[in-house]
C-alpha cells in the first residue's frame, strides 16, 4: 500500500492514520471538539490527563467545565482519547494538540523527533452527543475543526510535507478559522445543543504553551 514515507511531516485521518503514520517519531492527535482542547486547558493548568476508554454509560467533562481543572483528570472521548490510546501502542512520541496550543506542540513536536504524523481524530457517523457513552457508532466522519486544527500545527512547522499535510496547512492559512468552525456541522450542533462556550474555548487561537506529551498512560 502505498505511504508517505520520504516525507518529514504527514497526516492521515482517525484509528487507520495512527498505523498508517506509525513509522514517525511523533505523532500528534487532534480533536478540537473537544477532547485535545480539554486537555489544553488541564495541562495549561499544570494538571494531568488519562485517556480512558468510552463505553456505554461512562459520562465525559466538556471544556468549559474545566477551566480551572488541576490534578489527575479521568478524560474520556470516543475519538481523541482511543487514539491516544492507540498511538501509544506505536511506541513513538504521542501529543495531543489543538488551535490554542498548535504553535507549541510543534516545537515539542520538532525537539522530538524528525518525522511527524499528525492525526485529525473526526467525528463518528450515528454518535449522538445527547447519549453519553454510546457503544456502537458508525465510520469516521472527516470534520471541518480538526482538519483546520492540524493545519494550525503543520503551519507552524517546517520541513518537507506530504501533499496531505501541505493542503492541511494552507487550508488553515487561507480560512477564516472561527467563522468555519462556528458555521461548521460540528459547530452548529455543539452550540444548539448548549455547548457554545466550549467551541468558544476551543476556538482560542495561540494562547496556550502547553503541549501535552503522553508518558505512562497521562498526557502531562
Amino acid at each position: 500500500m502505498f505511504g508517505q514515507e520520504g516525507y518529514r511531516l504527514r497526516l492521515e485521518w482517525g484509528p487507520e492514520g495512527v498505523t498508517a503514520l506509525s513509522g514517525c517519531d511523533v505523532l500528534i492527535i487532534v480533536d478540537v471538539l473537544s477532547f485535545t482542547t480539554s486537555v489544553d486547558l488541564v495541562v495549561g493548568n499544570g494538571g494531568q490527563v488519562r485517556p480512558s476508554r468510552w463505553h456505554e454509560g461512562v459520562r465525559t467533562q466538556r471544556p468549559a467545565t474545566l477551566v480551572n481543572a488541576t490534578g489527575l483528570v479521568e478524560l474520556p472521548s470516543p475519538n481523541g482519547s482511543n487514539l491516544c490510546a492507540l498511538a501509544a501502542q506505536t511506541g513513538k512520541h504521542v501529543l495531543a494538540g489543538c488551535l490554542r496550543n498548535a504553535e507549541a506542540v510543534a516545537r515539542k513536536a520538532s525537539e522530538l523527533g524528525e518525522t511527524i504524523g499528525v492525526i485529525p481524530a473526526g467525528e463518528r457517523w450515528g454518535l449522538d452527543i445527547r447519549e453519553e457513552g454510546t457503544r456502537e457508532f458508525g465510520p469516521l466522519r472527516p470534520c471541518v475543526e480538526d482538519y483546520l486544527g492540524a493545519g494550525a500545527i503543520l503551519d507552524a512547522l517546517s520541513g518537507n510535507a506530504s501533499p496531505e499535510a501541505r493542503l492541511a496547512a494552507d487550508a488553515y492559512r487561507f480560512t477564516d478559522v472561527r467563522a468555519a468552525v462556528l458555521s461548521c456541522v460540528s459547530g452548529r450542533e455543539l452550540i444548539e445543543y448548549g455547548h457554545g462556550a466550549d467551541v468558544g474555548l476551543a476556538l482560542e487561537q495561540g494562547v496556550s504553551k502547553a503541549a501535552p506529551t503522553l508518558v505512562d498512560g497521562v498526557l502531562r
